[in-house]
């Protein structure tokens, strides 16, 4: 494991630059995170300012021949080649398609919350803390750290440059299973069982019956889950010396948990809503499909024109007089504040053009769905897909997608939701998973009540239409749609 970090870390230190760690970081920012990004790098840096000016920007009408004579490549770099701003080129849409961007209402987000009660921890050292954010962004929809420690690892050294052991990592994410919701923050279903029995044990007024059947439950799950889960309950019965009555109030407290505990946002989160804006606009307009990117509140930016003329003038004065310390030190920390203030503007620039091309492979990938509006005509993609059509990097399309969301003629939808896997029907056609699960859907809100469809009889009527499932497939496409099982969806 310390082997591979290494290797990890030496590949990071040959391959990428400063420019480029901060193009990642901005790759994974949404418009409203971006505008945040944006205000953030205009207060540190005075060498970066708003461009005021509108239209098209000419270079500046100045005298460049003396400047190249021998001041140093950087002021060269900076006062030669370029012109006098660095305008953020996007596609500007016209009023009425401006009209048609209407912001989305969406209520507190999950690391929204968790962010709030994190704000609420001390932390030893800074490196916790970015420890701590790090991994609430591994927390998915459903309130599960989807990805391993190792990644995690990863992660921390490729974003932030930070080598963090296994075991202060483990720690972390344990602090981070206490928050509200309980169950948050777990690997899989147990643990987020468990998870949630605890703090029942923990911070619920029961009486002795009620633990007494919480701590037998917290048993169950810890050590039979298996056993559970296959209902085997003559096995729990012997193994545990329970009754039948017990085992019956035992797993009637476990179904009343939640598997997806971050589920209980939706029901307890109905105020205070944001307004945001998607990060892509895509409407269809006479058979074509037209992308767009709206810029939101973020400026354009430029560098200083101060700062330059300061440059520019200690340029002049170089060449009549040798330079003091305190000067050459005043020299240095311009040259350097205007260095990033264009790696910025660059990166921002490189992050437009990288979101644009991916957005376009997707739009295209989907043409039948966005003329449409209809899920079954979502293709199977994969990260890969889109990789091996954009010729980037597929850690870089996650980037890419991650947080995103484009405004349809037919919604708001988040980026994730145009991939899946695919498989093919009985007519050897290349269908995706979502088709599949749209299907499952209908076939469930058509079912009668009194006799809901077991899972083995929704994989009957799903070849029926063509496609070949399992029936454990079946069972995992019906949880992601949160759909109960048969029994609980059984009306009296």
């Amino acid at each position: 494991m310390q082997g591979q970090n290494l290797g990890l870390k030496q590949r990071l230190e040959h391959k990428l630059s400063p420019q480029q760690i901060q193009l990642m970081k901005l790759l994974q920012l949404s418009i409203a995170d971006l505008d945040q990004r944006v205000q953030e790098e205009l207060e540190v840096n005075p060498a970066l300012e708003e461009d005021q000016n509108e239209g098209p920007i000419e270079s500046e009408d100045v005298d460049r021949g003396e400047e190249t004579e021998e001041f140093d490549d950087y002021l060269n770099q900076y006062l030669e080649d370029d012109p006098s701003s660095y305008r953020l080129k996007q596609d500007a849409p016209s009023s009425e398609e401006e009209e048609k961007q209407l912001p989305i209402a969406l209520k507190e987000s999950l690391y929204d919350k968790l962010e709030a009660q994190l704000m609420e921890l001390s932390f030893e050292t800074t490196e916790d803390e970015i420890l701590a954010k790090q991994i609430l962004g591994s927390i998915d929809e459903d309130g599960y750290i989807r990805r391993d420690v190792f990644s995690i690892q990863d992660d921390l050294l490729f974003l932030h440059q930070l080598d963090i052991e296994e075991s202060r990592i483990e720690k972390m994410i344990k602090r981070i299973q206490q928050f509200d919701p309980p169950g948050v923050g777990a690997r899989d279903l147990r643990e987020s069982l468990m998870l949630q029995l605890h703090y029942k044990l923990k911070n619920e007024p029961l009486d002795p019956l009620s633990r007494r059947y919480t701590k037998t439950a917290y048993l169950v799950i810890r050590d039979y889950f298996d056993a559970f889960s296959k209902r085997s309950y003559e096995k729990l019965l012997q193994e545990l010396d329970l009754t039948r009555e017990d085992l019956k109030e035992v797993v009637e407290i476990i179904k009343r948990l939640n598997p997806k505990p971050a589920a209980t946002l939706s029901a307890t989160q109905s105020e205070g809503q944001l307004s945001i804006k998607p990060d892509f606009v895509v409407h269809e307009k006479d058979g074509e499909l037209i992308l767009t990117m709206p810029k939101a509140n973020i400026p354009d930016l430029k560098i200083s024109e101060h700062y330059k003329e300061m440059l520019l003038g200690y340029s002049h004065r170089n060449k009549k007089e040798k330079l003091d310390k305190k000067t050459r030190e005043a020299v240095t920390f311009i040259k350097q504040k205007i260095s990033n203030a264009q790696w910025f503007i660059d990166a921002i620039v490189q992050r437009n053009q990288t979101l644009m091309l991916v957005m376009n492979a997707i739009m295209q990938m989907q043409k039948a769905y966005f003329l449409s509006g209809d899920p079954k005509k979502i293709a199977p993609m994969r990260l890969k897909d889109v990789a091996q059509q954009t010729d980037l990097d597929e850690s870089t399309i996650s980037r890419v997608v991650n947080s995103k969301f484009v405004q349809t003629d037919y919604g708001t939808k988040k980026l994730k939701y145009f991939f899946s896997e695919g498989m093919q029907n009985q007519e050897g056609e290349e269908v995706s998973t979502i088709e599949i699960k749209s299907t499952l859907k209908e076939i469930v809100e058509q079912e009668d009540k009194r006799k809901p469809y077991s899972d083995e009889k929704l994989k009957s009527l799903l070849e029926e239409k063509g496609y070949k499932v399992a029936r454990r497939t079946v069972a995992k496409y019906r949880e992601q749609l949160s759909i109960p099982v048969a029994r609980l969806r059984k009306n009296i």
